[in-house]
């Protein structure tokens, strides 16, 4: 799996490589300051003005082809393991799964279940089975959303009991599993996520999205479960889990999300979010990325998705028809509020009856009869403790950081680790880069970004010198280096990259500023909150400011490049880490002249100088080296 995506990855870099190649040979010899803009440069950065939050109306996804379909849903499925801290996947390390506490009934049982998805970290659930005789049948799994007991919430809007039980009446084994945080699953809080942990992409939804891969191990596993035939639902909290399971792993045959799938509303827990899962994106094109699989979408009129029969729904089952397959997808709304009550339950079992023919009969797809066994009969640790080897939080954080630097000390392929970095920067190659220049003063803009990279251009011969400093061009301009430069004759570009120089602005995320928050009359109270503390919600939907730098060197690298002419960049401290790191993932080759560049030997020193959650899960600034200096 793991060498599949890799050479995937290795072919989309070529392409983008011999599209910029293609671009720059066309543009020919152009002095460097005197490009034809391709559009208008806009007046304010919209990195810092159109900040997107949890509760953003998202455009929905529109594909003309199947083909472009195709590579978007590459691109989005490794946005996914990125952001989690799933690429490449950790070892899947045995589960040493404790099955026990059978209650059996006429026609079901139920047992407690406790798996090791990682070393010393320990899941909770319980197995739903029938007991109608047959050798193999179809696998679900059941992840729950935020109620108060979890799995074995019990009332009107929700009960994981009911759903378990007639699921297996009717001829499934269902495994219902906790959210980390409750019921059985204690070892670690709900809400978690320290800024270190950040750069190591460890945080509750990365966890959770683990524990569902690990889910899904434990039930093909079973004796008794046809594992060609395996399938998800879940509500709220859950169906967030559900839908980013069936996006990265393709073992899930069929899947019901019920009411989360949404263009108005993208799930508001930190299990929820991730730094740089929903850049650019929402759930409406993380869900059709199960396409062309038998889904049903169950939507409720008193929620976030009253709007899915005629707005969510529509958009995903256009991405079915690019495959002739738009009657695999199919949407109910029920008339409650945020729910996953008996008529969502019952559209669920009757979808899943047309997927998986023959189970049983019509009766069971109606809920009847259930006795739901006392809370205590279910618990897997009533009167139990947990294994002498289970973790705490710092000790989970630590199995999952030295897993991700063994894997970082090994060998892996060149394209597979750019790519990586890249997406963890959520840096793109510009397509264009649009410019306005008065004289020596240049702004650079990528085409239909709305970006903006103020500057000093000065003419000159020779290869493009680009001159990045954490002060600003202005005060560069007044160096040794750049009066050196100068009295060389050489072609200069001096950049106020994001949020230095001239290109310093009010951004919400980036303090408590009254005038950043005033970006954001759509949040809720907790998120304006969390925004200002430069929050991983935020981070969720719009890049960090040290890769928004990043970015805005890569654009110059670019434009630098369009003219013919080699490019080099001088930059001096902190501006330094942002130069090697734009030098390792462009792909216009550079030679780097660095001062003062600070060592990042510690979890703090890139809090302090180069703070990009995920950072340390791509490699750091050890493979950004290496991959500068290979060129």
């Amino acid at each position: 799996m793991t060498q599949d995506r890799n050479e995937l990855i290795g072919r989309f870099w070529l392409t983008v490589r011999v599209v910029i190649l293609t671009a720059m040979t066309a543009a020919g010899a152009q002095s460097l300051a005197a490009q034809e803009p391709g559009g208008k440069v806009p007046a304010e950065d919209a990195r810092n003005i159109n900040i997107t939050t949890t509760t953003a109306h998202m455009p929905l996804p529109v594909f003309s082809s199947l083909q472009a379909w195709e590579q978007r849903k590459a691109f989005l499925r490794n946005q996914i393991l990125i952001s989690a801290g799933l690429s490449p996947m950790p070892e899947k390390t045995p589960m040493h799964a404790q099955i026990f506490g059978k209650i059996e009934e006429q026609d079901y049982s139920i047992e407690k279940v406790l798996i090791e998805t990682l070393p010393g970290f320990y899941l909770g659930g319980n197995l739903y089975r029938p007991r109608n005789g047959r050798a193999k049948r179809p696998g679900l799994l059941n992840p729950h959303g935020h109620w108060e007991y979890g799995r074995l919430e019990n009332q009107p809007l929700y009960s994981g009991p009911s759903l378990g039980i007639s699921l297996a009446r009717q001829g499934y084994v269902v495994f219902a599993y906790d959210m980390v945080g409750y019921t059985d699953t204690i070892q670690l809080p709900h809400r978690f996520g320290s800024p270190e942990q950040r750069l190591w992409s460890f945080g509750p939804l990365g966890l959770q999205l683990w524990n569902s891969i690990r889910a899904l191990d434990f039930i093909a596993s079973q004796n008794d479960v046809d594992s060609d035939r395996l399938g998800i639902t879940g509500a709220s909290g859950g169906a967030t889990q559900a839908f980013l399971l069936t996006a990265i792993d393709d073992r899930i045959q069929f899947a019901s999300p019920v009411n989360m799938v949404s263009a108005i509303m993208q799930g508001g827990d930190l299990c929820e979010n991730a730094p740089g899962l929903r850049l650019n994106t929402g759930n409406v094109e993380i869900a059709a990325l199960f396409a062309p699989k038998p889904m049903l979408l169950v939507s409720a009129t008193g929620d976030w998705t009253r709007n899915v029969p005629k707005e969510e729904y529509p958009a995903i089952k256009r991405i079915y028809d690019l495959y002739g397959k738009g009657d695999q997808v199919e949407v109910v709304q029920i008339d409650e509020v945020h729910n996953f009550n008996q008529l969502s339950r019952e559209a669920v079992y009757r979808f899943f009856a047309k997927v998986n023919p023959g189970l049983s009969d019509k009766r069971e797809l109606t809920e009847h009869d259930i006795t739901v066994p006392p809370l205590q009969d279910m618990l897997a640790l009533s009167n139990r403790t947990l294994p002498a080897n289970a973790l705490d939080l710092d000790g989970v954080f630590h199995v999952s950081r030295d897993g991700a630097q063994a894997q970082n000390s090994q060998p892996q392929d060149t394209a597979f680790l750019r790519e990586r970095l890249r997406q963890t920067l959520a840096v793109e190659i510009p397509r264009d880069v649009i410019t306005d220049v008065h004289g020596q003063s240049i702004v650079l803009s990528r085409t239909g970004k709305n970006d903006r990279v103020p500057g000093i251009a000065i003419q000159g011969s020779g290869a493009v010198v680009i001159v990045v400093d954490s002060d600003g061009s202005a005060a560069v301009l007044k160096t040794g280096i750049v009066s050196g430069l100068r009295k060389e004759g050489r072609a200069l570009l001096l950049l106020d990259v994001f949020q230095t120089g001239a290109a310093k602005a009010p951004r919400n995320g980036a303090g408590p500023s009254a005038n950043a928050l005033k970006l954001m009359p759509d949040a809720d109270e907790e998120e304006r909150a969390d925004a200002a503390a430069g929050s991983p919600k935020f981070l969720t939907f719009n890049v960090s400011n040290d890769a928004a730098r990043v970015q805005d060197i890569v654009t110059a690298i670019f434009y630098a490049s369009r003219s013919g002419r080699d490019v080099e960049i001088y930059a001096n401290g902190d501006a330094g880490l942002w130069a090697t790191f734009a030098a390792a993932i462009s792909p216009v080759p550079v030679s780097l002249h660095l001062e003062n560049v600070p060592k990042l030997t510690s979890d703090a020193d890139y809090l302090q100088h180069f703070n990009v959650p995920g950072i340390l899960r791509a490699g750091g600034l050890e493979v950004a080296e290496k991959l500068a200096n290979g060129r």
